[in-house]
């Protein structure tokens, strides 16, 4: 990913413990001090976010040489893991949430997308372009088929979240052969209004920047919600596959960092 810079930001993956450290420093500053996630008293005592996923994931980082080199200039992350990985692991992170049996099925290889943030002075279409042009390198490289993951809507009551989560059902569901079910004792419903009664522009103007970057590569959810009590949100089952992203968008970012 050497050549994936933009002035002083550049794309890069993890390759020390300090760059870990900053990434998951970086994701409790979001997570935890900016939002209104609940963090364990390990985590509040080292201000950082982890658990038994990270030292066995790829971290994807965006860095600016401005506010510092190495590790110091981590200001945007992306935890990315793989199959092979979640072998070694022993499960992905999802199936917390969802039975991920259709993906697993899948004879290609796939990715689990999660822990995503950014900076605050960072937040911009420039940087969340870097880091997607920063996974399109990644899914060329180990030619991976579908990418998925957990979503959040902020917010943790399922009736005021219903214009975005109805609005989601009965316009984004996956098709059955791909689609992930909330695990039974974690389902909530998605489909909360009626498709009639949708307003399909308040719908998708009520979901977050992260779900509609999503579906404009052509993703789709997985059926039920499932409700997070440490982070606070409402969480949906998200599935991209990379041969039905637009070229406007993925393919777009591979054939710039030269992998397409």
């Amino acid at each position: 990913m050497a050549q994936l810079t933009d002035g002083a930001l550049h794309i890069r993956l993890a390759a020390t413990a300090e760059d870990l450290a900053a990434s998951q420093r970086l994701r409790y500053q979001v997570f935890y001090e900016e939002m209104t996630a609940k963090p364990t008293p390990e985590m509040a005592e080292s201000k950082r976010d982890f658990d038994a996923f990270d030292p066995v994931a790829d971290h994807l980082l965006v860095c600016d040489r401005e506010r510092g080199e190495g590790a110091a200039g981590v200001v945007g992350t992306y935890r990315l893991f793989r199959r092979r990985q979640a072998q070694k692991f022993g499960r992905f992170y999802t199936v917390d949430e969802y039975d991920i049996t259709p993906l697993l099925a899948i004879d290609k290889e796939i990715l689990e997308l999660g822990r995503s943030c950014v900076a605050e002075d960072y937040r911009t279409r420039h940087v969340m372009e870097l880091l997607w042009r920063g996974i399109a390198a990644y899914v060329f490289h180990y030619d991976i088929a579908v990418m998925f993951g957990c979503a959040s809507i902020p917010g943790v009551d399922v009736d005021k979240l219903a214009t975005p989560l109805s609005y989601l059902y009965h316009h984004h569901l996956a098709p059955e052969e791909r689609r992930p079910v909330a695990v039974p004792e974690r389902y909530v419903a998605m489909d909360r209004i009626p498709a009639e009664e949708i307003d399909r522009k308040r719908g998708l103007a009520a979901l977050p920047p992260l779900i509609k970057g999503y579906l404009r590569l052509g993703g789709y959810v997985g059926d039920g919600a499932v409700v997070d009590p440490q982070f606070d949100t409402t969480d949906v089952c998200i599935i991209v596959e990379t041969e039905r992203v637009t070229d406007r968008y993925f393919k777009h970012y591979a054939r710039r960092a030269g992998e397409g």
